[in-house]
This record gives structure tokens, sequence and C-alpha cells, in this order.
């Protein structure tokens, strides 16, 4: 992705204000940005009137203030008190992304309303305001993902559309083999892609995880609830990559495209001339346990490829499932994986600091809560130790930095 400091079409209009010294409430009203308030509103969950009962005005105000109208400064003030933002978050500024719903493939749609998906797009809009600010000081990965036009290092390059043919083209063009993926996140954020956590609470768990291809870079967003199962994650994750390159210019909700996702997923993950000759003809647990931990791809998953390339019947795939669920299998939390722990903004958060940059000035450049930037960039002291799936490094060891500015792929694939 080319670094740029000039907004693009995606983009709100105007340039940096000169914020009052005294930062006032009344300044901030005569330069009020109206979708900041539709931002806050949808990521603190609350409609219109239930915002509007809390602050003391109707809901009719809300939507009028949504729509372009300045509140009073008293307003302002309790509009801001009751979101958690600073005042300042409400005054025309920072470039950011607009995005809507129809922006974003969700997994597990119909299951979700619509002020869910309005919270989750939400959200990453202010995933790509963080994004924006590193990308100032910082160079992340450029985007090698074909078909993708923000960013994308071989210009025209594309994938076949059969989700199986598309899954062994990008095995191909990212030089993966056949082999096992033994960090299937890290491999993302190398080429570019990038992969947040969402937020743990209740909006979010009805989605297993969301993706856009609508901005400068793409984003896989993944429910917090999915970092309890390695496998799971790991799955939902090559199913969001296969939105990125399949449907990246289709409308969500299609069925059939989530099992387009599904299918690619599956050959990506573990590609059948590869797994075929090592699934078990017969249903055996441990073996089973075994091509779990070593292709990263959960029991379940392994059996529905059984099914599918012929091995079993429906009947017998049928009661291995009904075994598997009554021995109840304990679940792997990623914290075992760092190499499936979301880390591209939090390492260039940390380059960043090595050249004077605090959390403190992040958050006042983003005009953001303190807290709200370390949710998003995720714990910024802690450096992880690597824990492969399966070969490998042992140790994850960080160089130091010699250059004022570090390209961040670099930092990335030192840990591979």
């Amino acid at each position: 992705m080319p670094r740029t400091d000039e907004p693009d079409d995606l983009f709100s209009a105007g340039g940096l204000p000169v914020e009052s010294p005294s930062g006032s409430a009344s300044a901030v009203a005569r330069q009020f940005d109206s979708a900041r308030l539709t931002q806050a509103r949808q990521l603190a969950g609350l409609t219109k009137k239930e915002l509007s009962d809390r602050v003391g005005v109707s809901a009719a105000a809300i939507g009028q203030y949504e729509s372009g109208a300045r509140p009073r400064p008293e307003i302002l003030i309790a509009l801001a008190e009751h979101l958690g933002y600073p005042v300042g978050f409400f005054q025309v500024g920072r470039p950011y992304a607009r995005l809507d719903s129809s922006a974003a493939h969700f997994r597990h749609l119909r299951e979700t309303r619509s002020y869910q998906r309005a919270k989750a797009v939400s959200f990453t809009e202010q995933v790509w305001e963080l994004i924006y600010a590193l990308e100032r000081r910082v160079f992340l990965p450029h985007v090698d993902l074909p078909g993708f036009a923000g960013g994308e290092i071989h210009p025209g390059a594309s994938l076949p559309t059969e989700p199986v043919q598309a899954a062994q083209a990008l095995r191909q063009h990212w030089n993966l083999g056949t082999a096992p993926i033994p960090h299937l996140v890290r491999t993302l954020e190398v080429h570019g892609i990038v992969v947040v956590h969402a937020p743990a609470d209740g909006d979010f768990r009805t989605v297993d995880a969301f993706s856009t291809s609508r901005l400068p870079r793409p984003f896989i967003i993944i429910s917090r609830d999915r970092s309890q199962d390695v496998y799971r994650q790991r799955f939902t994750a090559a199913h969001e990559l296969a939105h990125l390159v399949l449907h990246a210019d289709a409308l969500p909700g299609d069925t059939r495209h989530e099992r387009d996702a599904d299918t690619f997923a599956a050959e990506f993950l573990t590609p059948r001339d590869s797994i075929i000759p090592l699934l078990p003809a017969r249903v055996n647990f441990a073996a089973f346990a075994e091509l779990q931990r070593t292709w990263g791809t959960s029991i379940q998953s392994l059996i529905y490829r059984c099914r599918e390339v012929g091995l079993y019947t429906d009947t017998t795939a049928t009661r291995a499932y009904q075994r598997l669920n009554q021995s109840k299998p304990a679940l792997e939390p990623i914290d075992g994986f760092p190499g499936e722990q979301p880390t591209l903004l939090r390492k260039a958060f940390e380059l960043a600091t090595d050249h004077g940059l605090t959390i403190t000035a992040l958050a006042q450049e983003l005009r953001w809560p303190v807290e709200r930037v370390r949710q998003l960039l995720g714990a910024v002291t802690d450096r992880p130790t690597l824990n492969l799936i399966a070969g490998g490094k042992a140790t994850e060891t960080m160089r130091p930095m010699t250059d004022r500015v570090r390209h961040l792929k670099a930092v990335i694939a030192d840990t591979m």
C-alpha cells in the first residue's frame, strides 16, 4: 500500500482544524461532525431513543444531530459524557473511513440485528483510523492479495473463481506449498491483511467474524469468543480470507458464498492431495487428534473432510460427530499459539514508540480515551514467545532498531 498523508474518497472531507486553546464545547459545537456522533452511538450499542433518554433530549433531536444539526454546548458535553469520548472527538478533524453494513461479509448474518452490524462496521472504521495514524509513522506490509485493488503488489493479478482452485492458487502465490500452515494469522498479517479481535461483549457473540475489502487495506475482524478455540479461529480466518478473494464485489449474505468460503477454507488449510492419504479409513479419534495438532484444523472439520472425499458415509460421519460431542474435548485457546494472535497493530505501535510516540499522544491525536487505544492495540508491553503448531523456530526474537523507520513486514517475518 503506498504511503500517503492525503485522504482518498473513503475519507471525510476537510483537513485538521486548529482547536481552540481551551478546547471548549462551544468551539467544538461550531465544527460539529455528525458522523462522529453516529459512530460513537453505534459503538455504544445504543438506539437514538436510548441515547436521548440519557442525555435529556428527544430521539428526534438525536436524529437531527446525526443529520448535521449542531447541538448546544451543554448537550454536546452530555453526549460526550454518556458515550465515553472527549468533547474534541466530535469536532471535524482527522480523515476517517465511512462504511456501511453492505461493505462487510458477516458470518451468521441472519442471526445478527441491524444495530449489531452497524456496531461492527463502526468498530472497523475506528480500526482504520488507528491504522491511518500509525501509517504516518511506520510502513506496514504491502497488501499482497491477488484481486485486491486497494494496494496490491501485482496489479491485475487474480485468482480462479472456483473456491478449491482459488485456495490452491493463493497457496502457490504465497509460496506456502502443500504442507500445514503453522501460523495462519501471522501469514495473513505478513501479506498486509489486518486481523483484529472484536471487543468481548454480547453484541459480537452472534457474529463469528466479518471482513471487508472496501478500504485501502483488507480487514478480518474475529469475535473474541473464537479465541477460546484456536482451530475454530483458524477456520474462521480462512473463511473470511475466502470472502476477500472470491466475493470482494458481491453483496454479503448469500448462502452459496458462505458454502464456497467454507470450501476454500478447508482446501487452504488442508489441501486434499496432502490430507487424503493421512485420513483414517475408519473413525479413529487418536489419529484425528494428531492430524488436528499437525494441520491446525478441528476434528469436526477432519470428519467432514472424510465424508467429503468419500471415505465415510453420511451415517458414519454423523455417528462420529455424536461420539465427539459426547466426549466434549477440551478447547485450546489461542493463548498458547502466538502465531494465531494478531500483532500487526501492536508491533506498529512499538516501532513508533522507538521514535517518540506515546499512547497518550496517540489518544490525543485520535481524540479517543486512552483506554480505547489500548483496547484496539491489544497488550503493548508484553512480547510473546513463539510456540509453533508444527515445526520451525521455538522462540521469537526482536532485533534492535537501527533505522529511523523500519518496514513492519520485516519485523513480522522475523517471527515466522
